[in-house]
């Protein structure tokens, strides 16, 4: 075998119904704040004022999400090592006609 590194991209889609965004806002709003987040004051006042103004949750969402997260559903984690995360979240209407017939389809 090559000593090249070899890289793959995981590309994750999900769908979620936010139940509570209060809840899922306050959620936020702790992470933000707790002492360990790397931010400064100004940076914690201006997230928690996006997540705050934010209706429909995807601010908040981004916050409780990291990409180890994701990570922890591979197996054998062992053998494979992060090296760049991309997050986004954005409303959606919905899930899609082709979500509902493959909920537990993997690929």
């Amino acid at each position: 075998m090559s000593d090249e590194p070899k890289y793959l991209r995981l590309t994750v889609e999900l769908t979620v119904e936010v139940l509570d965004v209060n809840a899922l806002q306050a959620a936020a709003l702790a992470e933000i704040r707790h002492p360990e987040a790397d931010l400064s004051e100004e940076e914690r006042t201006e997230q928690a004022e996006l997540v705050n103004s934010d209706e429909t949750g995807a601010s908040a969402l981004q916050w409780l999400i990291e990409p180890d997260h994701v990570l922890q559903l591979v197996e054998h984690i062992a053998e494979i090592e992060p090296r760049e995360a991309v997050l986004g979240v954005e409303p959606s209407e919905g899930p899609s006609e082709e979500e509902d017939e493959e909920e537990h389809d993997h690929v």
